[in-house]
């Protein structure tokens, strides 16, 4: 039997792979595409999904292949300095399109041992108190513990589980693509910035290889977005919207995409749950929906894998969706109230006029800056210190910095009393005693995704503490 089935090869399932591989999980991803898609829907990476991939031992390769950008206060369009101090040592973007992030993933999952199957579409799912059983398009069936959606926005396991996925339709809809152009390059950024001006969902600008990326609303909302548009029909829109198609030829690819805004009614039916987009969509303002993704997987890898592992504490794996859950739905929240300030309707614009303002103060910059970056994050594990149920930032610590000592996926005490013992707990945390940690509290207990479980300096707590997140002592 297969301890974990992933439906869906994207950069969400093979994070998940991987993760539960650091902890010998079998791990099986079923991806119904014979070949990775060209598509790319993703051009970056935000400073929490960057962290997690520095705890992960990544980010090198992950930079290698990408070009970072100064993090800057950017709400709806609306440009503020970066407030000072903030809480992250990877102030910065990461540009990335998401056809490499997937590349990586891919790589990071089958190097740790994940068997990937493509050309393999899930067709059915059964479920008992020991299983799950898996049927494939091509008949065969596959027995496995636990199995994970992710799918995607039309993911086949949320209908087959029957969850609901309120929401809102697409009202609003653009074609993409990547495509040559022969307009001259300086004649070119003039007609795009002048279009900008008036129309903030357009942008025709370089991707590399001699190739542009062309942005353009549509029309009209198509019966069915799964078929492409055509390159005439982007020429077309072209015209409409700039007064011209700017030489549009020879495209790479060419996709459509929607503001649907859509929220799971439940992440978990039995041994089956969901994640990324089969578990949300929203319109892609801020970047923020596979950050989104990846974030879901590194909270859910760990929990599920000590489940799998018979260690896992009541209510643990259901803490995913009460910690993922409500995350989403803020994410769905500030898309959605960045939608309206786009509009140029008069009460928008006076909305956007009111904003501005308020983003002068530096604090309601930060605030809006933590929340498209997902560093301001803070998951309900009991009352206490703000930094409880947050994640904390790379500190350097004097073997090195915290987030080398992560890679594993273990908990980890970070202990500047030196008092402290995880004794009953070693083998699932790790324990660093350094009196001259970058850390304002005596010491923390971090679980694997590095949210802090436990802030204190006496055993007594920390022996309370350990229990709910690690499970009873060995």
């Amino acid at each position: 039997m297969i301890d974990v089935i992933v439906a869906g090869g994207g950069p969400t399932g093979h994070l998940l792979a991987a993760e539960l591989r650091l902890h010998g999980v079998r791990v099986l991803v079923v991806e119904k595409d014979a070949e990775p898609s060209p598509v790319v829907r993703s051009l970056g990476l935000h400073v929490r999904s960057i962290e997690l991939l520095d705890q992960r031992g990544l980010l090198d390769r992950f930079l290698a292949h990408g070009r970072t950008y100064p993090l800057g206060g950017h709400f709806a369009g609306i440009d503020r300095p970066l407030p000072e101090r903030m809480d992250t040592a990877h102030p910065y973007i990461l540009g990335i399109p998401q056809t490499v992030t997937d590349r990586l993933l891919a790589e990071h999952a089958a190097a740790a041992g994940a068997e990937i199957r493509r050309g393999t579409a899930l067709t059915g799912i059964e479920q008992d108190d020991d299983g799950v059983t898996a049927g494939l398009a091509d008949g065969t069936r596959l027995r496995a513990r636990w199995l994970v959606g992710c799918d995607g926005g039309r993911s086949t396991v949320r209908k087959l589980l029957g969850v609901g996925f309120p929401g809102e339709p697409a009202g609003t809809e653009w074609l993409t693509g990547e495509l040559e152009v022969t307009m001259p390059p300086d004649e070119l950024a003039a007609v795009v910035a002048a279009v900008r001006e008036r129309q903030r969902g357009f942008g025709v600008g370089p991707s590399g290889d001699g190739l542009y990326r062309a942005v353009v609303p549509a029309a009209e909302v198509a019966v069915d977005r799964t078929v492409a548009p055509t390159i005439d029909q982007v020429r077309a829109r072209l015209r409409a919207v700039a007064g011209t198609d700017f030489g549009a030829h020879s495209p790479r690819w060419l996709s459509r995409f929607g503001d649907a805004t859509r929220l799971a009614e439940q992440y978990r039916v039995g041994r089956v749950l969901l994640a990324g987009d089969a578990a949300h969509v929203h319109p892609p303002l801020g970047g923020q929906g596979l950050n989104l993704g990846l974030q879901d997987a590194f909270n859910l890898g760990w929990k599920l894998a000590a489940e799998v592992a018979g260690w896992a504490p009541a209510g643990l794996l259901d803490s995913y969706e009460t910690e993922r859950r409500p995350v989403a739905a803020g994410v769905l929240d500030n898309t959605r109230a960045q939608s309206e300030l786009l509009s140029d309707r008069p009460g928008a614009l006076a909305l956007r006029r009111l904003l501005a303002e308020l983003m002068d103060v530096e604090d309601v910059t930060r605030l809006l800056v933590e929340k498209v970056t997902a560093i301001g994050v803070r998951y309900d594990v009991g009352d206490g210190p703000a930094l409880l149920g947050r994640r904390l930032r790379d500190v350097a610590l004097r073997r090195g910095r915290l987030y080398e000592l992560m890679r594993g996926g273990r908990g980890l005490l970070l202990d500047r009393t030196g008092r402290l013992s995880v004794a009953g707990w070693t083998d699932r945390v790790d324990q660093v005693a350094d009196p001259a940690a970058e850390l304002d509290a005596p010491a923390v207990l971090l679980r694997p995704d590095g949210h802090v479980a436990w802030i204190g300096d006496d055993q007594a707590g920390l022996a309370a503490g350990l229990p709910r997140w690690f499970g009873a002592a060995a």
